[in-house]
């Protein structure tokens, strides 16, 4: 049986900086110039990318709740109201079409495929990105992808993270990888540019879980899954520091919540980072700085430990070049253990 096919959400295998457990969930509030509205009607006009059939279908079902209850479509609204929405896809949405996106490989067999994500590249389709993911990508560069769930994708990273991934091209090699993150087994190093300076190593054993009023962050709350994030200095730079993330578990958003939890957030966050930042070539930068750089595992056909390494992207390379860096010379000479 394969182990990734009906996995729910809170089951599946956690993998640092994967989009948000229940990304496709929509948050929103009824404004006040929609007072004395049927909901149907301020639904409409808060949501207009979707039909009224669709969301008064949804309202039926139970998928759009207002401040946490499911009313029907003709109670009234007073504007102030918590949507939570629940977005189901179409027919055509949930049938990912091939399509030719270039994306670099790292390794390459019959079994598994590695690759550098690169940074604005989303991974699997959702609420609003029914195309140009890299589901997509996949299915165009081996069309049998089509016959492994989700096209072999056993674990994510955020749109604007870059890096390493791995993809089971075999229903056998996705059940295996899916063992070994479940298992922790997975070697997952992380280069993250945080704001401020750290002069010890050090590692953040905090729970990590949604955050309990913005909906669509993660935060440590004390109600969350354990998270223990280990970090090494590797260089001092002025008002920044470079440091190596290992992770111990793989909660959504782990390095960029914990370091945050530290006082030390992601340069460039735009969801848990600083609002201002004195430095012009740290606040320039428009993503969060975080590269998965090494990735080792047990290959799932031969038993062999292979590790990865993928170079600095240029964003981030030229980022780290202004502040005086040369860890795009050292990726190679740090310890993969």
């Amino acid at each position: 049986m394969n182990e990734l096919a009906d996995y729910s959400p809170d089951e599946a295998p956690d993998f640092e900086d994967e989009d948000v457990r229940g990304a496709d969930v929509e948050f929103a509030t009824i404004p006040v110039a929609c007072a004395g509205l049927r909901l149907d009607q301020a639904l409409a006009r808060v949501l207009p990318r979707h039909s009224r059939s669709r969301l008064q279908g949804w309202l039926k079902e139970g998928l759009i709740r207002v401040n946490g209850a499911s009313p029907e479509a003709r109670s009234k609204v007073w504007g102030g109201e918590q949507l939570e929405i629940h977005p189901v896809p179409t027919g055509a949405e949930l049938a990912p079409q091939a399509e030719e996106i270039d994306f670099p490989v790292v390794f390459e067999d019959d079994t598994v495929l590695v690759i550098n994500k690169p940074a604005g590249l989303v991974v699997h389709p959702g609420n609003g990105n029914w195309s140009g993911t890299l589901m997509n990508a996949l299915l165009h560069h081996a069309p049998g992808l089509s016959a492994v769930p989700r096209a072999g994708i056993v674990h994510r990273l955020d749109k604007d993270t870059s890096g390493l991934m791995v993809v089971a091209k075999t229903l056998a090699a996705q059940t295996a990888l899916v063992r070994q993150l479940q298992a922790r087994t997975v070697r997952r190093h992380y280069l993250a540019l945080v704001h401020g300076v750290l002069a010890l190593d050090g590692e953040i054993s905090a729970p990590i879980g949604r955050h309990p009023v913005q909906r669509t962050k993660m935060a440590v709350v004390a109600n969350g899954r354990e998270a223990l994030t280990r970090y090494m200095l590797r260089e001092l730079l002025g008002a920044a520091t470079l440091v190596e993330c290992r992770l111990a578990t793989g909660r959504t958003h782990q390095i960029r919540v914990h370091m945050t939890h530290l006082g030390h957030p992601l340069v460039g966050d735009p969801v848990y980072g600083l609002s201002r930042v004195g430095d012009a070539r740290l606040a320039g930068f428009s993503r969060q700085a975080l590269h998965a750089y090494r990735l080792g595992l047990v290959h799932p056909a031969s038993g062999e430990t292979m590790t990865w390494t993928a170079p600095l992207p240029d964003d981030l390379a030229g980022l780290l070049a202004t502040l005086g860096s040369r860890a795009a010379e050292a990726l190679e000479t740090w310890g993969p253990s």
